[in-house]
């Protein structure tokens, strides 16, 4: 898995790209520190290249939505696949996400 993280404009931009399965988490978790620095503001997760999830990386994005709502901020999901959207609505992530 990769994850590529910059600033634009206002948000924090956290390209996923790849399988985020327990052995990625794993390597994310370093990445995960520097983006709840930044939990005051918007936190965006772009997901138009991320092609599976496991319940380890659902975990890292409700730990990345607790230290945003600990701290005034925001989790923003962008362009989920189909194949992730399915994983959210199974297990009630797309009633927790501001997804776009």
């Amino acid at each position: 898995m990769e994850v590529n993280i910059y600033k634009q404009n206002k948000e924090v931009v956290a390209e996923l790209v790849g399988r985020m399965d327990t052995p990625a988490t794993q390597e994310f978790a370093p990445q995960l520190e520097a983006l709840t620095k930044d939990a005051a503001g918007t936190i965006v997760l772009d997901c138009k290249n991320l092609t599976y999830i496991s319940s380890s990386g659902l975990r890292i994005f409700l730990t990345l939505r607790k230290a945003a709502a600990e701290k005034g901020g925001r989790v923003v999901v962008r362009s989920i696949r189909d194949e992730i959207r399915s994983v959210f609505m199974m297990t009630g992530f797309l009633n927790l996400f501001d997804i776009e």
